[in-house]
């Protein structure tokens, strides 16, 4: 009896010795980062996929602008590209997710600046069909930057674990960890969620 106890007391002291020592937390905390990341991803996705209604919607009623909409579905195409693909495994990469935030900021871009321009449309305007997209695509902005919020204070927290006693020493030499990214807005503002006046005209 006495053989056993000290057994089970040995392998929970190991068990909390490895714990204290960055064996599982650390992972933990990577992983929680990941999947921030995800959502991250996501949101930007469900952005991406508004684009051809909009597309659809700006091209039938506003002709002249052409010329915006094709920047925005290239700006669309760069940002979905599997060349700026960033998976759960690239966030300890800065330049992999500089090129992701590039490509999306270039696409935030462009949807902005063809959102004001319909402003010399009120008969678009007026359309059930722009307005939907209109509120769901500044819900999907909403979405990204509380996404963007929630993924930073993850990274955060790993980037503070790996580093401090003691769950550095697992860290270092257990998983070699290192820093992730930060999601940084390429412009000004990037991550706030557009104020559009998109009312119909009087």
């Amino acid at each position: 009896m006495g053989s056993n106890f000290a057994k089970y007391a040995l392998v929970s002291a190991a068990a909390v010795s490895l714990s204290a020592c960055g064996i599982n937390s650390v992972p933990t905390a990577e992983e929680a980062a990941k999947a921030k990341w995800a959502d991250v991803e996501a949101a930007f996705q469900e952005r991406s996929n508004l684009v051809p209604n909009l597309a659809n919607v700006v091209k039938g009623a506003a002709a002249q602008e052409n010329k915006t909409l094709t920047e925005v579905i290239e700006a669309r195409a760069k940002a979905t590209s599997p060349q700026v693909n960033v998976s759960g495994d690239d966030l300890t990469d800065p330049t992999k997710l500089a090129a992701f935030q590039a490509a999306q900021s270039q696409l935030s871009g462009s949807l902005s600046r063809l959102l004001v321009s319909v402003e010399r449309y009120p008969e678009l305007k007026s359309q059930e069909g722009f307005l939907k997209l209109q509120d769901q695509l500044e819900g999907s902005e909403n979405k990204i930057r509380i996404t963007i919020r929630d993924y930073n204070e993850a990274v955060r927290q790993y980037n503070t674990t790996i580093r401090t006693f003691p769950d550095i020493i697992g860290a270092k030499i257990v998983h070699g960890a290192k820093p992730m990214a930060n999601y940084k807005a390429t412009t000004q503002g990037a991550e706030e969620a557009p104020k559009l006046d998109m009312a119909p005209a009087s």
